[in-house]
């Protein structure tokens, strides 16, 4: 009886053996599966609001991009990009993150990311937040003023400007005028046109999208040099609605 007892004991031991090799791969297998989540990402003129900013390594994240904006807009991370968002409507981007580090994220439109809309997206590590300064100078609308000249509320001169498809009327300071004296200096902005334009000095001011006949009034502090002004409306910037703007 012994006997049968220690060969019962070795059979069931040998089975076990047996069976280890299986069972190993399918716990590996659970531990590899990697979580996905929903991140919301709300695009405006010029910035977006992610609901949150960081992820484990290993997540797939579905972007939920809605632009809240007046013009169209996209969204590219990870080398992913959507399609050109229009004003209220949504879009969608999947992307696994897999690999450690901090990502860049911004709209590919002309001019949209040098005025705000990019920022970091953590992978495995966190990452600090910034935020874009808005301003009202007097005018009748609200504008952003992104660096390179500060808002002032005495100017020394005012600049009238038209806007139309597709090119800026300046009555000083334009590529074959007179440069503008350097200080603070008034723009008296009117759409012109019959589509939607703004006004925007790179690095400086982006001016409010304008319907056509509407207008708006703002002044900021300009130093000396040339200054490039563009109409960030989609497309409008390959059209020729940019140009120069020459402070003396």
């Amino acid at each position: 009886m012994q006997r049968v007892r220690t060969a019962l004991a070795l059979l069931a031991v040998g089975a076990a053996g047996i069976a280890a090799p299986f069972a190993i791969p399918a716990i590996a297998a659970r531990s590899s599966t990697s979580s996905t989540v929903t991140i919301k990402v709300k695009a405006t003129e010029f910035k977006f609001a992610l609901s949150k900013k960081t992820v484990a390594l290993g997540t797939t994240v579905i972007f939920k991009i809605t632009n809240n904006g007046k013009i169209g807009h996209d969204f590219k991370i990870n080398g992913k990009k959507t399609r050109l968002i229009q004003p209220g409507k949504t879009a969608t981007l999947k992307v696994k993150f897999t690999k450690k580090g901090k990502l860049r994220y911004l709209c590919t439109v002309p001019g949209h990311a040098a005025n705000g809309m990019k920022g970091t997206f953590g992978v495995g590590v966190n990452v600090t937040t910034t935020s874009t300064v808005v301003t009202t100078t007097g005018g009748t609308t609200t504008g952003t003023t992104t660096g390179g000249g500060g808002s002032c509320s005495t100017p020394t001169t005012t600049v009238n400007v038209g806007l139309r498809e597709y090119a800026f009327d300046l009555d000083k300071g334009g590529p074959a005028q007179t440069p503008l004296p350097a200080g603070c200096i008034q723009f008296v902005i009117k759409n012109n046109g019959s589509l939607v334009h703004n006004f925007d000095i790179a690095g400086v001011r982006v001016g409010a999208f304008l319907n056509p006949g509407a207008s708006e009034t703002w002044a900021v502090q300009l130093a000396a040099g040339t200054k490039t002004i563009q109409c960030d409306v989609p497309f409008h910037i390959e059209r020729g609605m940019t140009s120069t703007l020459t402070v003396a």
